[in-house]
């Protein structure tokens, strides 16, 4: 049976008639991007990630960029998370932005969102430029680091499952076009519980105050990990750094062009 809510073709021609030409112009744009789609791949072996899954994210990544160059914010990617679960048949929701470590709930269970669009993105290295503040304490000795890595550790508990939005690149197609890729990755939580047993390094010498550190973490294979560094600025944050993409499981990749 057809959906209620969507307006008949003749409806739509109607509609579409009643609007300014400028108006009529950009509907062309958003019916244009949503013909032409985007070029994905879908990771076999993903659990959700289906064909259907990927075409309704693909659309909002489509309909984000036919208005903005930006690529997607955390904010937005929550949001079309969201919608896209709910589109493919999940329960969804986003939650609060008070809400500690968790940023949707998918099926009733809590996942952490982060995004990457850097110019100098590393294909092969993922970096999360602010995996959580560290707020208040000391932060002086190897000691006080390994306090400061506990809270990190707390923090994994709030949630089961952490994604990144890779915008890998965003080059000009011709003059008046964007070519967009992105790539949708899961960073295991077991592989960031590995900070438990990483070795904590104390940058003395820096005229940073509070000093930085590195926390060093290997895989489960004994082969490099990822670093936390913990940013000892104004923010006092923690960052994931030089994280090997192939250690993590890429669910999907879309690429597209788009009107600049």
């Amino acid at each position: 049976m057809p959906d209620a809510s969507v307006s008949a073709p003749e409806d739509l021609t109607s509609k579409i008639a009643s609007l300014r030409p400028r108006q009529r112009e950009r509907v062309v744009q958003l019916v244009d991007a949503l013909i032409e789609g985007a070029v994905s791949w879908i990771n076999p072996e993903s659990d959700f990630a289906d064909q259907d899954w990927v075409n309704e994210f693909g659309d909002q990544l489509r309909l984000h960029h036919g208005g903005s160059a930006i690529p997607l914010t955390k904010d937005k990617f929550e949001y079309a998370m969201v919608n896209t679960f709910l589109d493919s048949g999940h329960s969804s929701r986003k939650l609060g932005n008070g809400n500690p470590g968790a940023d949707i709930e998918v099926d009733g269970a809590f996942w952490s969102l982060k995004t990457e669009a850097a110019a100098a993105i590393k294909p092969d290295k993922i970096h999360v430029s602010k995996a959580m503040e560290l707020g208040k304490g000391n932060w002086e000795t190897e000691e006080d680091i390994a306090v400061l890595r506990e809270k990190f550790l707390g923090h994994l508990t709030k949630y089961t499952r952490v994604f990144t939005l890779r915008c890998l690149s965003r080059t000009p197609a011709d003059d008046s076009s964007v070519a967009y890729a992105y790539e949708l990755v899961e960073i295991p939580h077991a592989l960031l519980e590995r900070a438990k047993d990483g070795r904590i390094e104390m940058r003395h010498n820096s005229r940073q105050n509070p000093k930085p550190a590195y926390c060093y973490v290997n895989a489960e294979d004994g082969t490099p990990g990822f670093e936390l560094y913990f940013d000892g600025g104004t923010e006092r944050k923690l960052q994931i750094k030089n994280l090997w993409k192939r250690h993590c499981i890429v669910h999907a990749n879309w690429s597209f062009i788009t009107a600049s």
